[in-house]
C-alpha cells in the first residue's frame, strides 16, 4: 500500500509518501513541504497548494491519501487556513478517484508513539525510527505528513473490516 500523507497548512503543507503493509517494515518514498508566501492573497496560496499536491500525486502515484482532520483551535484564522488546505488536498485526490482518509492529530500520535498526547519531537523521533531514517524530517510538518501515512497503513485494514461488517449488517437489515 502506498499512501500520501498530508499535514495541511497554508504556509507549510507537509507531504510524505510511505509504502508498506501493517506488520512489516515501512519505506519512506518521499517527504517535503509545499510552501506558500504568507503575504500572497488566499486564492493564489490555494492554487500553489493545489499545484504542489498535484505534483506529488503525479510523481508518487499513491493508492490512498491520508489527511489530518482539522480540529478546533482558538485561532480561527489558523483553523480556516488549515481547513482550506485540507479541502484542496481532498479535492485533488477525489478528482483522481483516490480514496481519502481523515485522521485526527491524537489518533496519529497514538498510532505512531503510543500516546495521543505526544509532542512534535516524540512524533519526529518515532517516524525516524519506524522508517529507519538517519535524522528526523524537517520541518515538523514533513514528519507529521509521514506520521499520517504510517497511521493510515496501520489502521486501514481494521477500518476496512469494520466498514465491511457495517455494510453487511446494514444490507441484512434491508432484506429482513
Amino acid at each position: 500500500m502506498r499512501v500520501l500523507g498530508v499535514d495541511p497548512g497554508l504556509t507549510r503543507c507537509g507531504v510524505g509518501v510511505v509504502e508498506g503493509v501493517a506488520g512489516r517494515p515501512l519505506t519512506m518514498i518521499g517527504v517535503g513541504v509545499v510552501r506558500t508566501p504568507s503575504d500572497a492573497d488566499l486564492g493564489h496560496r490555494l492554487v500553489v497548494v493545489e499545484q504542489g499536491i498535484e505534483q506529488w500525486l503525479d510523481e508518487h502515484r499513491p493508492e490512498f491519501v491520508a489527511v489530518e482532520r482539522v480540529f478546533s483551535q482558538h485561532n480561527v484564522r489558523t483553523v480556516m487556513g488549515t481547513a482550506q488546505a485540507s479541502a484542496v488536498a481532498m479535492l485533488c485526490a477525489a478528482r483522481r478517484g483516490i480514496p481519502v482518509a481523515l485522521h485526527t492529530p491524537s489518533e496519529v500520535k497514538a498510532a505512531v508513539t503510543g500516546s495521543g498526547r505526544a509532542d512534535k519531537a516524540q512524533v519526529g523521533a518515532m517516524v525516524t525510527r519506524l522508517l529507519r531514517l538517519s535524522a528526523p524530517p524537517k520541518p515538523a510538518d514533513a514528519a507529521d505528513a509521514l506520521a499520517l501515512a504510517i497511521c493510515h497503513i496501520w489502521r486501514a485494514p481494521a477500518q476496512n473490516r469494520l466498514q465491511q461488517a457495517v455494510a453487511l449488517h446494514t444490507s441484512k437489515g434491508r432484506t429482513a
